[in-house]
């Protein structure tokens, strides 16, 4: 889930106060098997966000569920709502866990350089906060403090940013949190009615103004991200297809890349051609494309002065 005021954070302000020796240390950085942002506001913000998940799963099952004398009704909603709940807080966490396509820090080095074997005259940005060659299309996050390819967005509801690596889990995460809102709100209508017909003192363990306040709780709970996560989704597949990013949109650039055509786009971002594994948040995407350095991770080197290299043309 994204704050009604996306986070985007992006490097191309002025950064002169820095210091050359702000640079060095994450040239010999080793990478950590565990991707994980110590923020502390995306770190409340995703448990915030499990505890309302076992909130409503609270409510659905011990006001609703359990309590029903139609056994069928509560095995079949319970294995229903239980699921989604499940592959919602997995998406989450593979959102929250895998890093979102951060660029190695301090590669701006002359011999990584002259490693991609770049053309005469073309022209290389190094960013200066983490000292970086900047791919095509990669954005600086501040609260990541890396430089992400394809970024869409920082989010703080999974604590990291939505890159090319991770959009499909948060995608995944905002559908399947979209769909237990509408299945939990038609649930409570259904309890409602119910209850109305008969004694309220049968429908719950709990007493009548505790089940009537937990459900409205619910239902707002229920109402509020149904429509937040719906838009978020509709957000993202329509970014996925149009080939442009949140924070592309949003700064108004001219696209001078070759856009990848909807479906195409869709089975990058998913991992491979149509199938049910599109729905999983426990595949990872294979048929992505390698954006590996052909360098070693962490080149030897000093890093370069220069924001901006040129690639000198060749003598005549």
């Amino acid at each position: 889930m994204r704050s009604p005021v996306p986070r985007f954070r992006d490097v191309e302000r002025q950064a002169s106060s820095l210091q050359p020796a702000q640079c060095l240390p994450p040239c010999h950085e080793r990478p950590s098997n565990m991707w994980f942002i110590k923020d502390a506001c995306g770190i409340i913000c995703a448990i915030i966000t499990w505890l309302l998940v076992f909130f409503a799963e609270f409510v659905v099952l011990f006001i609703m569920l359990i309590p029903s004398k139609n056994l069928t009704y509560s095995l079949v909603n319970g294995i229903i709502f239980n699921s989604l709940a499940f592959l919602a807080l997995a998406s989450h966490f593979r959102a929250m866990c895998t890093d979102p396509g951060a660029v190695p820090k301090g590669n701006a080095t002359k011999e990584y350089i002259e490693s991609l074997q770049l053309k005469p005259g073309q022209v290389v940005y190094k960013c200066p906060k983490c000292c970086s060659i900047k791919p095509d299309r990669a954005h600086h996050c501040s609260v990541c403090k890396r430089c992400i390819r394809k970024m869409d967005h920082h989010c703080p509801w999974v604590n990291n940013c939505v890159g090319e690596n991770n959009q499909k889990y948060f995608v995944l995460f905002t559908m399947y949190i979209c769909l237990i809102s509408l299945h939990a709100l038609a649930m409570v209508v259904f309890h409602f009615l119910y209850c109305f017909e008969d004694d309220w003192t049968k429908c719950s363990t709990f007493s009548p103004p505790a089940t009537v306040i937990l459900l409205i709780l619910l239902c707002f709970e229920g109402l509020l991200f149904l429509i937040f996560t719906s838009v978020m989704f509709g957000t993202q597949i329509h970014s996925i297809c149009t080939d442009e990013t949140g924070i592309e949109k949003l700064k108004g650039e001219d696209p001078t890349w070759e856009k990848t055509p909807a479906w195409e786009a869709m089975k990058s971002a998913f991992g491979g051609p149509l199938s049910v594994t599109w729905l999983s948040p426990f595949t990872d995407l294979s048929c992505q494309k390698d954006t590996s350095d052909p360098v070693p991770m962490f080149p030897q080197g000093e890093i370069i002065e220069e924001d901006v290299i040129e690639i000198p043309l060749e003598p005549r």
